[in-house]
């Protein structure tokens, strides 16, 4: 069978070690989902039969395996026609969500970007770039706050949304000493490194989401870790009206 552009004939290689997923997902995920992702990575998508052979396991385990996937998303799963008479076999390929397991061009290449921009458009190049990128996000964000009836109903919204862009964030309320955004995880932690007028800029694009005065602090995040963030809205008593 021609599989994916594979020439007939052609026999997918054992895959004993994980040569493609991102180290900390070598580390945490199960070893047999981890050569069923490097197997469909490889070959770009397989029927169970052929699946089982690349990673040298049975058909109920691999279809189990596949179908454990399949339900968090990492994989999609159609039928093909068989040649010969028969049902249609099972076949299994990786969902576009199945990428971020893979290494991609990452913060590394956005800060060469930027260093060769500031030295080939002038100093204040990168804080322009960052600036119009925070303008964007608020302008997108904007229209999915503005029904909220409180305050703490459009900041739990905005941690929300910056979850979705990467971030760990929680947002708690308190009448007694108001609202606030925790944050543990920010991948932009390296760029605010690089560039500390970022973190000016974030803030005010926070106020202008949440439209009252925020505060920022950093608690230190121990060893090589990020630092804790915490957004503070004096809010006491009754949460205003956004």
């Amino acid at each position: 069978m021609k599989i994916c552009g594979l020439h007939d004939g052609y026999h997918l290689p054992k895959l004993a070690n994980p040569i493609m997923l991102l180290p900390v997902f070598q580390d945490l995920i199960k070893p047999q989902w981890r050569a069923v992702f490097e197997a469909l990575k490889f070959s770009g998508g397989l029927p169970v039969t052929e699946l089982a052979g690349a990673v040298d396991a049975s058909y109920m385990a691999v279809k189990q395996h596949c179908e454990d996937l399949r339900e968090l998303g990492y994989l999609d799963r159609t039928r093909l026609p068989r040649k010969v008479v028969g049902r249609p076999e099972i076949f299994y390929s990786l969902s576009a969500k199945a990428d971020s397991l893979f290494p991609q061009i990452g913060v590394g290449f956005t800060l060469d970007l930027l260093e060769d921009l500031k030295a080939m458009l002038g100093e204040n190049t990168p804080d322009k770039l960052l600036f119009q990128y925070f303008q964007k996000q608020q302008e997108k964000w904007r229209p999915l706050l503005m029904k909220s009836e409180s305050l703490v109903e459009k900041a739990t919204k905005l941690a929300a949304l910056r979850t979705q862009e990467g971030c760990h964030v929680r947002c708690e309320y308190d009448p007694a000493i108001g609202l606030r955004i925790e944050e543990i995880h920010n991948p932009l932690q390296r760029i605010f490194e690089r560039y500390p007028r970022a973190v000016a800029m974030e803030l005010r694009m926070l106020e202008q989401l949440l439209g009252t005065r925020v505060t920022r602090r950093e608690l230190p995040g121990g060893r090589a870790g990020q630092p804790q963030v915490i957004f503070e809205m004096l809010t006491p008593g009754k949460p205003a009206l956004g």
